[in-house]
């Protein structure tokens, strides 16, 4: 990982690596978790195959719509996720993209999840701007509402 590029953090889930993935890959589910309460995700789209759509709109009283348009670059079900904004469907280039998000679940203790997000930037610029956006606190709270979410998910 290259330090000044990049930001990540790790934190154990009380649900199963299968149920995070569901969160991440099934539309209805993402919505439910991906934007940091109070905001709330008004749509979204993914189709998580290499190539495939990952669109949001989420809406925050703070800031309005905040849209993400994207591309799904890497799967491996149940274990890995690589989206990027760089990139819109079948590998479009988008006019502006902010960073890589790359997703790992990982069998932890007691039949939980070790959750991995790293976030790649191009450049120690962009990686500061999100770090002062709150990207630790940020993903870290979606975190536990994914895990609210996946415990309700029946195996």
């Amino acid at each position: 990982m290259e330090q000044a590029r990049d930001l990540s953090f790790e934190v154990a889930l009380a649900c199963t690596p299968a149920a995070a993935w569901r969160c991440w890959t099934e539309a209805e589910l993402l919505k439910r978790f991906f934007a940091p309460e109070p905001g709330r995700t008004e749509e979204a789209v993914i189709d998580p195959v290499p190539g495939g759509r990952f669109y949001t709109k989420m809406v925050f009283a703070a800031h309005g719509e905040i849209r993400g348009e994207g591309c799904i670059l890497h799967v491996e079900p149940g274990r890995r996720l690589v989206f990027t904004d760089s990139l819109s469907a079948g590998w479009r280039p988008n006019r502006e993209g902010f960073f890589t998000a790359d997703l790992r679940f990982v069998p932890g203790e007691a039949g939980g999840c070790l959750y991995r997000v790293t976030a790649r930037h191009a450049d120690g610029a962009a990686a500061e701007r999100h770090a002062q956006m709150g990207f630790v606190s940020g993903w870290t709270q979606v975190a536990r509402q994914l895990e609210r979410v996946a415990q309700t998910l029946k195996a």
